[in-house]
This record gives C-alpha cells, sequence and structure tokens, in this order.
C-alpha cells in the first residue's frame, strides 16, 4: 500500500513534484527535473503549511461549538461537541469536569479519519478474546467490550533525514550511520500505555488529510498533555527504535543502542483515530483505521538477567549433568563416568567463562514489564458496506547508511562481519594451527603416513584443544565485531574493500625483538626447540 501522500511529501520548487531524500548528499532530490530542496527549505514549507492550516481552523472555529472536559483524576483533557455528556474518564474512570471552550491552538493540522464504526471496533475485540480464550484478559475483556471508546488521540507525525550513532552493548564499539524515517506516529499523551498504542500500528498513510473540524463531530479528541523537553525526548526514542531494526541487521545483533538525531525531520501535530478502554489494569485499543486489536496482559512479567559467571556455572552444571546421564545410560562404570564428567567439566568451564566474559557489564537484576498482545498482521476496510481483511499497511523503513572517517575522509561504507568466507578463513586457520605439527611431520617424513607417531604431538594437542575453541568463540568473535571488513562505495555504486595498512601492529623490528632480546628471546627458541622436537617425533617416532 502506498504511503505517498502530498500533504507529507516535500515537494520541489522549480516543478511541485515530489522530492526523494538522497541520504548520501543530504538534500531532497526531484526525481522529475533534478531540482533540490535542503533539509531547512524542507521544514520551512511545512511551517508555510502549518501556517495556513492554524488561519483556517480560526476561521471555521466559530462553526462549531466545541467544549473541553478535565478529569480529576488522571488530569485527561478530552475535546467533545458542547452538549454532550460525559459522566466519566475513559482512561481512568474518574469524573470529568467541564472547563471553557476549547482552545484552537491545541488542534493540530492534519488527521486520518475513523474507518471503522464503534460497533465493528466492538466485534473486532470480542473476534480478538474468542481466538484468545485461555487468556485471563480475553474473558475480562469479553463483559468489558461495550466500554471500548472511539477517540481522536494526539500524536506528532515525524518524516525526514536522521543521522544516528549506534553502540554495540557487548563491545563498545559505535558506528555513524544516515537514513529517513518516514512515517513514525508519537503519542503526545502521558495518560496512555505507548506500548499497547504501538501494538495497534501501522496507519495507513494514503488516508492523512487536512485537519478539519468536521472530523471532531461525534467522536472525541483527547489533547496532548506532555512538555515539549518530553515529547522530544519519545521522537528520539520512538525514531531509535524505529531504525533499531534495521541497524541490528547489519551489525548482525540485537544487543545495539540507536541514539538519533531528529533535528533535521519535518513534524507535523496529527490526530489518529483509536478505540481505547481502560479499566483499572485491564487496556486495549482498536486501530480506528486498520482495526488491528492491541491488548495489554494485566499481570506484570519479571525478566531475570544473570552476571556472566553465573551463566558460565549454570551451563557447566547442565552439561555435565546431561554427559553423565549419557555415560551411564550406555553402561560405563560409576567411577569412568565421573572421571570423563570432570574433565569435560573442566574444559567447558573454561569455554563458557571466556564466552561469556564480554557480558560483564551485566549484573544481576530484575525487571518488570507487561506483555502487549495483538490481533497479528491483518488490516481492514470496507467493501460494499461490509468489513474485509486485506493485506496490513508496511512500515516504510529506508536501510541505514553508513559512514566511517577513513584516511581524514568521511566516507560511505558498507560493514560486513560474519560472512561465510571469513568464518571459512577462521575454521581453516584453526585446523591448521591445530595439526600444525602434523602438517610439518608429513613434510619431514615425505608425506608416509604409516610412520606418523601422533603419541609426538601429545603435548600440542593437550594446549591447543581447549585453545581453539576459546579462540573461536571468544576471540574469534571478538576479532568480528571489533574489526569488520570495510568496503568503501563510490559514487557510481561500486565497492572496493578497504584495508588499513598493518592493522595487526606486527613489524619486522618486533619481530627481531622477540627473537633477540633477552629473556624474551630465551623462552621463544625455547618454544621453537620444542616444537622441532614434536615435529621430529611425530615424524619418525621415538625409536
Amino acid at each position: 500500500m502506498s504511503t505517498t501522500n502530498k500533504i507529507t511529501d516535500i515537494h520541489c520548487p522549480s516543478c511541485g513534484a515530489p522530492a526523494s531524500y538522497d541520504i548520501r548528499k543530504g538534500v531532497y532530490a526531484c526525481q522529475h527535473c533534478g531540482g533540490k530542496v535542503t533539509v531547512g527549505q524542507a521544514q520551512e514549507e511545512k511551517r508555510g503549511f502549518r501556517s495556513l492550516q492554524q488561519t483556517k481552523m480560526r476561521e471555521m472555529a466559530p462553526k462549531y461549538r466545541l467544549d473541553r472536559a478535565s478529569c480529576t483524576g488522571c488530569g485527561a483533557e478530552v475535546v467533545f461537541e458542547e452538549n454532550e455528556a460525559l459522566a466519566s474518564c475513559a482512561f481512568c474512570g474518574r469524573a470529568l469536569v467541564r472547563k471553557k471552550y476549547l482552545h484552537k491552538r491545541d488542534l493540530p493540522e492534519i488527521v486520518i479519519p475513523f474507518r471503522i464504526t464503534e460497533e465493528e471496533a466492538q466485534k473486532l475485540l470480542l473476534d480478538w478474546c474468542e481466538k484468545n480464550r485461555g487468556k485471563k484478559e480475553a474473558g475480562l475483556l469479553k463483559k468489558k467490550a461495550d466500554s471500548l471508546k472511539g477517540f481522536y488521540l494526539p500524536y506528532e507525525f515525524v518524516r525526514g533525514p536522521v543521522s544516528c550513532s549506534v553502540r554495540r552493548f557487548a563491545d563498545g564499539g559505535t558506528y555513524a550511520c544516515g537514513g529517513f524515517i518516514d512515517e513514525v506516529f508519537v503519542n503526545c499523551s502521558g495518560q496512555l500505555d505507548n506500548l499497547l498504542l504501538d501494538g495497534m500500528e501501522p496507519f495507513d498513510l494514503s488516508a492523512i488529510t487536512e485537519f478539519d473540524f468536521g472530523y471532531v463531530a461525534g467522536h472525541k479528541v483527547k489533547t496532548d498533555n506532555i512538555s515539549g523537553k518530553e515529547l522530544e525526548k519519545r521522537i528520539r526514542d520512538e525514531v531509535g527504535e524505529s531504525y533499531a531494526p534495521a541497524v541490528r541487521k547489519v551489525l548482525e545483533t540485537k544487543a545495539v543502542h540507536v541514539d538519533a538525531d531528529v533535528s533535521s525531520v519535518v513534524r507535523m501535530p496529527a490526530l489518529l483515530p483509536v478505540y481505547y478502554l481502560s479499566d483499572g489494569q485491564l487496556m486495549a485499543a482498536v486501530n480506528g483505521q486498520t482495526g488491528k486489536v492491541s491488548v495489554r496482559a494485566i499481570e506484570e512479567s519479571h525478566y531475570y538477567f544473570l552476571p556472566w559467571w553465573l551463566k558460565s556455572l549454570l551451563a557447566t552444571l547442565v552439561i555435565s549433568a546431561t554427559s553423565f546421564a549419557g555415560f551411564s545410560l550406555f553402561g560405563m562404570e560409576r567411577g569412568q563416568s565421573l572421571l570423563l564428567t570432570a574433565v569435560l567439566a573442566l574444559f567447558t568451564l573454561i569455554v563458557t567463562l571466556c564466552a561469556y566474559s564480554d557480558t560483564d557489564r551485566l549484573s544481576f537484576r530484575v525487571e518488570s514489564g507487561r506483555k502487549i498482545f495483538t490481533s497479528g498482521d491483518e488490516a481492514f476496510t470496507r467493501v460494499g458496506g461490509r468489513l474485509t481483511g486485506t493485506t496490513p499497511p508496511e512500515r516504510n523503513i529506508t536501510p541505514p547508511v553508513f559512514f566511517m572517517r577513513l584516511n581524514g575522509k568521511r566516507e560511505e561504507v558498507v560493514l560486513r562481519f560474519s560472512s561465510p568466507l571469513r568464518i571459512a578463513g577462521m575454521i581453516l586457520t584453526a585446523l591448521v594451527v591445530l595439526f600444525l605439527p602434523v602438517l610439518v611431520a608429513l613434510f619431514m617424513n615425505g608425506f608416509q603416513f604409516s610412520r606418523l607417531n601422533l603419541a609426538g604431538s601429545a603435548v600440542w594437542f593437550c594446549i591447543f584443544v581447549p585453545v581453539i575453541p576459546i579462540y573461536l568463540i571468544k576471540f574469534g568473535r571478538i576479532d568480528m565485531y571489533d574489526r569488520p571488513w570495510i568496503y568503501v562505495v563510490s559514487e557510481d555504486g561500486t565497492m572496493k574493500r578497504y584495508r588499513e595498512k598493518n592493522s595487526s601492529g606486527i613489524t619486522w623490528k618486533s619481530i627481531l625483538r622477540l627473537l633477540f632480546v633477552p629473556p624474551v628471546c630465551l623462552a621463544v627458541w625455547f618454544g621453537i626447540a620444542c616444537f622441532c622436537t614434536m615435529c621430529y617425533l611425530t615424524a619418525f617416532g621415538f625409536g
């Protein structure tokens, strides 16, 4: 479903056609005539629209008799027609107190109209209850479905270029990327559950239209009541969370933090259609446009975070217990089973301690939260007077473009971490290191496999059998994520791998120091002598 909309588009000043944002060049470019629109010009265009819309609203206001009520409990303010009676607050259940006539500045400039009636929304909620009969929330909502009421809720519509600082939790690596956010709505009410409202999104932006007081008739309007500072924070958080999935895909991990700079986006206050139900801890919302249901769990869920060393101990205990049970099941003597299990436990403990030690920032803690249940990936549209299931609108997320400063110049780059070629190279290197004395011995005895004596490399195997998996699990993974393969993208779209000169830090000077400067050189030559001895014994035996 297309999200192109004349109201939210940025237009070329030359021909009037919609202009698309070019992340690499940092400007809006017209695909029709090649005209350019800067970020500042784009923001000014929407400020002009908002000024015209405010003038239009001031002229329309006298034609409508609107009032506002303020809740004595949660402070929620609701706009409604003057003759409409409101007995209680739909958000906390307390009494509403009428205030003076609604100030015109409280209303936004754009709106998505209701497409689903109150009766249809209640039926959709009951359908969700029927499909989720096993949930406690479903049984309670069945009795409360008629309390579901429609509201226009206050949002801030955000669209435009963003720049993000992306940080990995595990190793602290930080990357810079740019992108374009096309359809983020930020809730501007302090009383409502953000996660519950997020669960019923997305909306279809093709239905956005200029606000008209006629949309308020027959519906209540929740007014915004958060500070500008809190709204700024919510916008940054929402934009960051919207971009996080695309960033996680590039960085190949879920443990990322996205800090978004939204100073260049276009912002427009909006009203969105929502059917809302709140009764104590029981909360539900139905998208007034698509019909998607969102229900908040009554009971809190608890999430436990364990320190890295405890994770290692638990993993070792589980693996050891499973191994001992397996040895016993296949008839091995108890003493032998205990001995093998002890050896395996020691090896497992060393490996898991190394594997989990990069999460040393995590300490034991318990966090609480409420699950959000939704009706799934189905939207509804009206065909011939009846609601019909359709494919839901998709969030339009432009893939992030990463930038790095290389050789003093800011370059567009593509990052590659765990590519198949790189993983295969790591495994091949590990195998070569593990069997290095055997490979050297084969060269020494003319590839006479029958003469090989693997006992000659026993010490080598005892050292490297535990070291290799530790390297692959711990240091190999860290190396991949600390030093990704970097490909520089040229203007014509071609990519060339960037290689740092002597990135390993090894120089001939350091090698000569290891070989000839005491006392370190003594240990190095002793190691070389031991290795040569192992190779000889492996090649020709002990006889």
